[in-house]
């Protein structure tokens, strides 16, 4: 016995060829109900999101017989406006910009890269960032040892060295022996060439820690004997506040 095409099961996978439906398309994207025109979503022929919906697509459908698509549906209707008036949104731009990475439009994901939040982030904090080696790697190192320290504590701290120059790095080194000889973990960023400052990186790793959920905040560390320079100038601590 046959299932009628008026109670499709949920999941169904839609293998008929797109040419034979509606031009008016029902979504459910991410929990989130749309209906657009199909010439509408296959406005840019280049994108995924028109492949999507191109030829025999591999799509799902819900209880109801929307579409399906396993994307937060909340920023979708920036995506849609966009397609329908060529609208860039203003709102949201760091959500919208990765779901217009994912269905590929490239239209909108140029325009969205010359926007001051995109273009700062892409061009100028991430461009600089690149140039500080091993950075990705210090910041995940700086968690693992404030976690290490966590222990029945209300904080914990990672002492930091920033060094912008190789001639820096030559100054702070003796510190860092005399660190190293008292079993005192120290991570250690730079040197790197470009234009921003230790107090731009600084900022950069409290951002990005924080963006992992971690509260943070950091200050010059104290001197010690031993040091042969005043310690805030290359020497931070960071302290974790875990409640």
């Amino acid at each position: 016995m046959s299932i009628s095409s008026e109670h499709k099961p949920f999941g169904k996978q839609v293998t008929a060829s797109l040419h034979t439906l509606s031009p008016i398309v029902e979504l459910n994207v991410g929990g989130e109900m749309y209906t657009t025109m199909l010439s509408t979503l296959k406005k840019h022929p280049g994108s995924k999101l028109a492949e999507m919906f191109s030829g025999q697509p591999k799509l799902r459908t819900d209880s109801e017989g929307r579409f399906f698509i396993d994307r937060p549906g909340t920023y979708f209707k920036y995506i849609l406006e966009y397609l329908r008036s060529n609208q860039v949104p203003t709102q949201c731009i760091q959500d919208v910009y990765k779901e217009a990475l994912f269905y590929d439009i490239e239209p909108l994901i140029k325009q969205l890269e010359d926007s001051p939040q995109i273009f700062g982030e892409l061009v100028a904090r991430k461009q600089f960032l690149a140039r500080v080696p091993n950075y990705s790697e210090n910041i995940e190192l700086m968690i693992r040892i404030a976690r290490a320290e966590a222990v029945a504590s209300r904080r914990s701290s990672v002492i930091v060295c920033v060094v912008r120059t190789e001639e820096d790095a030559a100054r702070c080194q003796d510190a860092l022996n005399s660190l190293d000889m008292d079993k005192k973990s120290v991570v250690k960023f730079g040197p790197w060439k470009a234009a921003p400052s230790i107090s731009d990186l600084l900022d950069c790793i409290q951002m990005d820690v924080e963006a992992k959920g971690y509260k943070i905040s950091f200050q010059p560390h104290v001197a010690e004997k031993g040091f042969r320079f005043k310690s805030h100038d290359f020497f931070y601590k960071f302290l974790f506040t875990w409640w």
